[in-house]
């Protein structure tokens, strides 16, 4: 897959408020790219209240997908697709064009010596943060939702 086209997002899920970014692996973007898509949760009412939980899971998705999908090559592209739906929740869709990778072989940050590691906590943060996560198109992409919390009764 390395070098290969993005291809355009689409949600199976026929989510009607959707934006996309694409640009270079470039470590420095990370801020600027996190601020943009939070601006964008936010000003489309999404995971009202969960703001922190997305705004790191989003983080450190796009890190491991320049870090490690991209090996730091700000030539290779990143894309982040966001949908956003009241009834629905938001969807992230992270995609790199890195070789991919096999989230079956990740090592639980939490077991044995891997707690002393100094990395392998960014996968784990996510699926702690975010309410469903899959890796798709070789670990080359990871899919995030993070439902909207429920109403609050007014008894």
């Amino acid at each position: 897959m390395t070098g290969d086209p993005l291809p355009s997002c689409e949600f199976n899920d026929d989510i009607p408020m959707s934006f996309t970014f694409s640009g270079p692996a470039d470590v420095s973007t990370i801020n600027p790219v996190v601020k943009w898509a939070m601006d964008a949760v936010k000003n489309l009412g999404c995971a009202v209240g969960r703001e922190w939980e997305v705004e790191l899971a989003l983080r450190e998705a796009i890190s491991n997908a320049m870090i490690h999908g991209c090996k730091g090559d700000p030539s290779k592209i990143i894309q982040i697709c966001m949908g956003c739906d009241k009834d629905k929740g938001l969807l992230i869709v992270v995609r790199d064009q890195g070789p991919g990778f096999d989230p079956g072989r990740i090592s639980d940050p939490l077991v044995g010596q891997n707690v002393y590691d100094d990395h392998g906590r960014g996968i784990y943060l996510i699926n702690q943060l975010m309410d469903e996560v899959t890796f798709d198109r070789g670990g080359t992409e990871i899919r995030m939702r993070k439902r909207n919390p429920p109403p609050e009764s007014s008894t």
